[in-house]
């Protein structure tokens, strides 16, 4: 059975408009997520999900197949798991069934092709029902992240067992990415949320896992990819 890669865009942001076909080094951001889904050699087909028609013409120009996502799919409210149910229902009704459902947010366009197959090649390998990326993440719970109680006092989200005096000491902890999420399409439309089932990852650094969500992740994402062409 054939895997498809799915880039959900929709045509709103309030932390960066207009983020998903801003010129990042001389091309539109969707364009990163769908040459390297193209050039992945177990992804078969692209497909961008948007609401948005200058979204879709660039996406047509990259070689991507276009989605129509309703207008219930595309607010600020909307359930990302709903776009995505949307997606592979319009996908074998025109299509046919598939393997595996392989999500490249535009967000994260400093993925490459090694970090998608690697996440596929994990969940084949593996009895979990999902695979996402993590990468290594900057603050621990268990040494520099605190909560305030009501009476104003803070305590750190986790108790270690025993002193922590260093963040080595620390158990590893790890980011949330939105460079890969694989799944099977049964698992997304029989379940409401990624850890609704059994979940494994792959590690991605620092370097690839940077999630554009407004002007500052954006700068850095520039001068990551500048400072690759030099």
């Amino acid at each position: 059975m054939k895997n498809y890669a799915f880039v959900f865009a929709r045509g709103g942001s309030k932390g960066l408009p207009g983020k998903n076909i801003k010129p990042l080094a001389g091309k539109p951001l969707i364009h990163y997520s769908i040459e390297t889904a193209k050039q992945c050699p177990s992804i078969d087909e692209v497909f961008v999900s948007t609401d948005d028609t200058a979204i879709a013409e660039i996406a047509r120009q990259a070689g991507a197949i276009v989605i129509e996502r309703p207008a219930e799919l595309a607010s600020d409210t909307s359930p990302e798991w709903l776009s995505w149910r949307h997606g592979i229902e319009w996908v074998e009704r025109h299509y046919g069934k598939f393997q595996y459902f392989v999500s490249l947010p535009a967000t994260s366009p400093l993925r490459n092709v090694s970090d998608v197959e690697g996440a596929i090649a994990k969940l084949e390998s593996s009895l979990a029902d999902i695979c996402i990326s993590v990468t290594p993440a900057s603050r621990s719970p268990y040494f520099n992240m605190v909560k305030v109680l009501d009476d104003e006092t803070c305590e750190l989200v986790i108790k270690p067992e025993g002193a922590v005096t260093r963040r080595q000491d620390a158990p590893d902890v790890f980011d949330i990415t939105t460079v890969v999420y694989i799944a099977t399409p049964t698992f997304i439309k029989n379940n409401d949320s990624l850890f609704s089932g059994t979940v494994t990852s792959v590690v991605v650094p620092k370097v690839r896992a940077v999630d554009i969500d407004d002007i500052y992740d954006f700068l850095l994402a520039e001068a990551i990819v500048s400072g690759v062409k030099k």
